[in-house]
């Protein structure tokens, strides 16, 4: 027994012990307590509290009721601490004001609202040691989840402990650190019985209570009441369950009527349950008999025994019961203070269809969508379209749970509720909005070959009732078919007429259309016409269902791409990985962050590129799509890893054709880092075959360096004339330039040098210095070939091309380089988000700033920095500035 009376569980007792001492001295910990229902797992939380000397303590539990309001459980827990709210940076308190329903803004995010509660929390504990307490965390709802599940992995420096309880089932948590709490051994579970035992008990029985309860603490407690009628079989729980029905069922009808609506009411409000009692026109004291089983207590706050209690009292009773205290709990809740709740009531209080009961839980849907609640939005609805007695708005309302399941990254289940709303009446408006989203989904879900026939019918089917829709379905199409791999001509020229005077979505539509039918000279003035516009769009969150994509490698990235504007392309990047983030779009988000990734290793910034492939990995273990992982190809090239082969295979089965066509360009580029440079004109023929938008282009580059080690001079040659349509820009002067040199004309490495210098391109400036110190070397001036092959060395080597290092490592060799070869400096050892953190705290961004850009709480973003100033060896931000890394 532990030193606070609970019964074997010394080992779990020292496990919680230390997780405060090590919170206390501020390392954040997280523990998630699992197991069955009964086995002791609250009584652990209660250990923690009386434990917790010098903590302030705060605790939540989730309601199996209550899982349909977004952000419940969360406002249970931070309610305490509301008063601090002011203190937070704006963004952060507009957006948990807006989500606790305390203030009105746009859709908060679950990462703003996770990085606001973070914020908070930190704050109680710099005061004071917190440790938070969550009980029963099956069953929070998703936004709770999500925005905790965010903030436990986020506690490094603070003062705070926080301890899930929980059965099963809260994906949000999974992966978190855990502690399987396991039943009683023999010894303790017999002292356990016989502490509750009233009168001699045959040993035979008591012997198979013990074996049967399994060293489960609440079973060890009920399962005796159950001697007298016998031992039923079935699963343990259930039975636990049953032996509190038994105490009830004998109760006046009146005492189980007002334990149902204790039930029935998940905040536990004392005042709302009188209220409701009375309404019911219960006796004048039916809570005696109900206290007299010690099973619920009232108080400020109703609590019953133990949840099993509840739901125990709940599922016994008679339908007719269950409907009239939940309509009985909607009549006395406030339409204006807490409508959701209210409507909720209404609803559980209907068997019927009911148009203004309907009509509630859909005006309960927008509120929750406007507090970030996406699947409490689809729940309301789906529960709303249940209740309609209309078919055609029913169908209507079930389509728009659909579209926020969608949004939300619920992929699966919003295609099992289109399925419903397709066996709604015929109308054609909304089949063509089933099939819009169906494309949407499948493209989504990397099914590009049958996201673009499905979106194309659908903007067709579209046009007759929005005609601006349909030229943005068209678009989508088109995008997919690109990223498909399939034939586009036919396909570009059946585009709808544009509107007078044109929008962006017009004219990056007639930018693709001409640059797939008419080539890319006739398209360079369109497309530079459709980036004008794009760059100049003043979007928000509430667009996330349909622009993001835009500024995405679906359509401005590519655009940006084929005019060879870096700048642009990156700045779309970074202003879709906002507005998706903004959104809470996490799908979006995943493709957002990969098209960031794949321009920050471009840009030679390995450790940003790492940072943001890690989120992708991180949202995939979230939402369960696989990660979209098309910057990982990239990454490994430079590192001089092979993955593109296997990636190629499977987007090829997959009917990926451009994922296939990056995994060849990857290729291209690992072989030439190599030195296998046979492998790598094979790869980039390849691509060039494919005639893919832009990597149809960037392969030039690859080609013509193999191709002039595998002294194929006509290859060579080709792959300059077919860049002599490039339009010129720094980036594709220094490309140009390059191809000139490979060619004979070597002062063209010089001017690659100069062009590409005027860039961020670190990467392709490296590879000129590269070339031009091999080329130096090979004409015999090695003096000048080692300035630029170590430039080209330090270069790779900070940019993470290490397969290029290596190469251009060898190739100082060869000249007779005898100096040590630099591998890592401690600048080296700074991992992705140390390196994101130290940037911009270079670029002076405050403490709190670069914890609102990272997600993490301003205590954190200080306690990397001090590790930071350590491996540059710097003390202060101002010397930070002058550092390299």
């Amino acid at each position: 027994m532990s030193d606070d009376g609970l019964l074997g569980r010394r080992t779990e007792g020292e496990t919680l012990d230390e997780l405060l001492t090590q919170a206390k001295a501020g390392s954040g910990q997280v523990l998630v307590l699992r197991g069955e229902a009964g086995i002791g797992k609250t009584a652990l939380l209660d250990h923690v509290s009386s434990r917790a000397t010098g903590f302030r303590v705060a605790r939540a539990a989730g309601v199996e009721s209550e899982s349909a309001f977004p952000y419940a459980g969360l406002h249970q827990l931070c309610v305490p601490f509301l008063d601090r709210l002011d203190r937070l940076p704006a963004p952060q308190r507009e957006a948990l004001g807006t989500a606790f329903g305390m203030a009105s803004g746009p859709r908060p995010t679950r990462f703003m609202v996770g990085l606001a509660v973070l914020t908070l929390l930190a704050e109680v504990a710099d005061e004071q040691p917190l440790v938070c307490l969550v009980d029963d965390a099956q069953w929070l709802d998703s936004m709770s989840s999500a925005v905790l599940g965010f903030v436990a992995r986020r506690l490094l420096a603070e003062r705070i402990a926080l301890v899930f309880v929980l059965r099963e089932g809260n994906d949000y948590l999974d992966g978190l650190p855990e502690l399987f709490v396991r039943g009683l051994d023999d010894a303790d579970a017999r002292t356990l019985l016989e502490s509750v035992i009233k009168g001699p008990v045959d040993g035979r029985v008591r012997d198979r209570i013990v074996a049967e309860a399994r060293g489960n603490p609440l079973a060890l407690l009920e399962l005796p009441r159950e001697v007298a009628d016998g031992l039923d079989a079935g699963p343990l729980t259930s039975r636990i369950e049953q032996s509190f029905v038994r105490q009830i069922e004998p109760l006046p009808a009146d005492t189980r009527l007002l334990m149902l609506t204790a039930a029935a009411e998940p905040l536990g409000d004392a005042t709302l349950l009188w209220r409701a009692a009375g309404l019911l026109g219960l006796g004048a004291d039916p809570a005696a008999a109900a206290l007299g089983t010690g099973l619920i207590e009232f108080g400020a706050r109703v609590q019953f025994r133990h949840p099993l209690v509840r739901s125990a009292v709940y599922r016994s009773a008679s339908a007719v019961d269950r409907l009239r205290v939940h309509r009985a709990l909607a009549d006395v809740t406030d339409p204006e203070i807490d409508p959701d709740r209210r409507a909720w009531h209404r609803a559980q209080g209907t068997a019927a269809p009911d148009e203004e009961v309907a009509a509630d839980l859909e005006n309960t849907a927008s509120r929750a969508q406007a507090r970030g609640g996406l699947l409490a939005a689809a729940a309301f609805l789906e529960q709303a379209a249940v209740l309609t007695p209309e078919p055609g708005r029913r169908a209507s309302r079930e389509l728009a749970a659909a579209r926020a399941k969608r949004d939300a990254g619920a992929l699966d289940a919003s295609l099992r509720l289109l399925s419903a709303v397709e066996a709604g009446p015929p109308d054609e408006r909304r089949s063509a909005e089933i099939e819009h989203l169906r494309g949407h989904i499948a493209f989504d879900q990397r099914r590009v070959a049958d996201a673009a026939p499905l979106l194309f019918s659908a903007a067709r089917r579209l046009a007759p009732f929005d005609a601006d829709l349909a030229r943005e379905t068209h678009l989508e199409a088109l995008s997919a078919a690109i990223w498909a791999g399939a034939p586009l001509a036919d396909a570009a020229r059946t585009a709808p007429p544009p509107r007078t005077p044109p929008c962006a979505i017009d004219l990056v539509l007639a930018a693709l259309t001409t640059r797939i039918t008419a080539g890319y000279t006739a398209a360079v003035p369109h497309m530079a016409r459709a980036l004008d516009e794009v760059r100049a769009l003043k979007v928000g969150a509430e667009d996330v269902s349909r622009l993001p994509w835009l500024f995405g490698n679906r359509a401005g990235g590519i655009i940006a791409s084929e005019m060879w504007d870096f700048t642009t392309r990156r700045e779309f990047a970074q202003l879709q990985v906002r507005l998706s983030r903004d959104a809470g779009a996490l799908v979006q988000l995943q493709f957002a962050l990969n098209f960031l990734a794949d321009n920050e290793l471009l840009a030679g910034e390995p450790a940003a590129a790492q940072a943001l492939i890690e989120e992708d990995r991180r949202i995939s273990e979230v939402t369960g799509t696989p990660p979209i992982g098309y910057a990982v190809l990239l990454q490994a090239a430079y590192r001089g890893e092979d993955v593109a082969s296997r990636a190629s295979r499977d987007a090829l089965e997959a009917g990926q054709g451009r994922l296939a066509v990056i995994a060849d360009w990857t290729a291209a580029i690992l072989h030439n880092g190599l030195g296998r440079h046979d492998l790598a004109r094979d790869a980039a023929l390849r691509v060039l075959e494919s005639d893919s938008l832009f990597y149809g282009s960037m392969i030039v580059t690859e080609l013509a360096e193999a191709a002039s080690r595998t002294g194929d001079t006509a290859l060579v040659a080709e792959a300059w004339e077919r860049a002599a349509s490039w339009v010129d820009t720094d980036w594709s002067s220094g490309l140009k330039a390059r191809l000139r040199a490979l060619n004979g004309d070597s002062a063209g490495f010089g001017e690659s040098i100069s062009f590409l210098s005027r860039t961020a391109l670190k990467g392709e400036l490296a590879r000129t210095h590269l070339l031009f110190g091999e080329w130096l070397r090979r004409e015999g001036q090695r003096v000048e070939a080692r300035e630029h092959l170590r430039t080209a060395h330090e270069m790779l080597l900070a940019a993470g091309m290490t397969a290029f290092a290596d190469r251009a490592w060898r190739e100082l060799q060869a000249t007779g380089e005898t100096a040590r070869k630099r591998t890592a400096e401690p600048t080296d050892e700074l991992t992705a988000q140390e390196y994101q953190i130290a940037r911009l705290a270079r670029e002076g961004y405050s403490n709190p700033e670069i914890g609102t850009r990272l997600f993490i709480s301003p205590r954190t973003v200080e306690w990397h920095l001090r590790k930071v100033f350590g491996k540059l060896g710097v003390t202060s931000r101002r010397q930070l500035r002058n550092a390299t890394f």
